[in-house]
């Protein structure tokens, strides 16, 4: 008997324990009776349980809860097509929440890998509506934000749709499809190419120009030199010839003298030089009378 007590006591301690469930702060819960949602039995509203200790039915009732914290919805870029039939990458995000539980259950299934999927499709609607009326240059030069704005106003559906507040829908980057960026930057490095080139070439013929003109004064100041150089190497021989003359005016025989002995420094300067002259030639007459004074 004893035992029986404490089995029963125990059970009710499981049930006990089994009937309480708490809801967390930033979360909502939905009770489930036999895998039907419980509603309130005077509205026939779907009961949507807040933060807090609440009581439900062991066995029979379970309990989903939900997160009701601000969600983020940033997936990968989109492509868009603009007024002038150009195509735009797109990377935005979206800042939602569940504000009607009960609504956003029947619409989702409590999945919020649906609910994204069917809140991106109405945001990327907005989108696509706002990038198609304009062109990039006016997407560029300013209108993000108005974009924005309306695709958050044609998102703002979604509250009666699926139960969601879109709170904020932003655009992080817009850019080129990369094969339109590839042939883009092909053609920009083609231009760069180009113009290296003509800047190259044009380098070029200032450095012709430029060579050819120090060539000419190169020329033109060896021919200078040249010129002075044959001026003072004339002026030099008339003035060597002058003293020349004069010592041959002021002493014939000294200067023939002279002139002999350079002809003998020159002729015997090196000892294999081979001369073929006559005994009794008069280049030998200096030499003979010395050997004469000797004897």
């Amino acid at each position: 008997m004893k035992n029986f007590l404490i089995a029963i006591l125990a059970l009710l301690a499981v049930l006990t324990v089994s009937a309480v469930f708490v809801v967390s702060e930033g979360e909502r819960g939905i009770v489930f009776q036999f895998k039907k949602i419980k509603r309130d039995s005077a509205t026939g509203e779907m009961l949507v349980f807040e933060p807090g200790l609440h009581f439900k039915l062991p066995l029979v009732e379970s309990v989903r809860k939900f997160d009701a914290r601000i969600q983020t919805l940033d997936e990968a870029p989109d492509r868009f097509v603009t007024a002038e039939k150009k195509d735009l990458m797109v990377d935005s995000f979206v800042k939602w929440r569940i504000v009607d539980f009960s609504t956003y259950y029947l619409r989702t299934s409590g999945s919020i890998e649906n609910a994204q999927a069917l809140l991106k499709q109405k945001v990327n609607n907005g989108l696509r509506t706002e990038f198609g009326a304009r062109t990039i240059k006016e997407i560029v030069s300013g209108d993000r934000d108005a974009i924005m704005s309306k695709a958050q106003e044609s998102a703002a559906s979604s509250q009666d749709d699926l139960g969601i507040e879109v709170i904020d829908v932003r655009i992080k980057a817009i850019n080129l499809p990369t094969e339109v960026s590839n042939s883009i930057y092909e053609r920009m490095r083609a231009e760069r190419t180009a113009v290296a080139k003509e800047h190259r070439s044009q380098g070029q013929e200032q450095s012709e120009i430029i060579r050819a003109t120090i060539d000419a004064k190169v020329t033109v100041m060896l021919a200078t030199a040249q010129k002075e150089a044959l001026e003072i190497r004339g002026e030099g021989d008339a003035l060597a010839a002058k003293v020349y003359a004069d010592s041959y005016k002021k002493d014939p025989e000294f200067f023939n003298f002279f002139r002999s002995l350079e002809a003998y420094e020159k002729s015997f300067n090196s000892k294999s030089d081979v001369m073929v002259v006559k005994p009794d030639s008069d280049f030998f007459h200096y030499l003979k009378d010395s050997a004469k004074a000797g004897k």
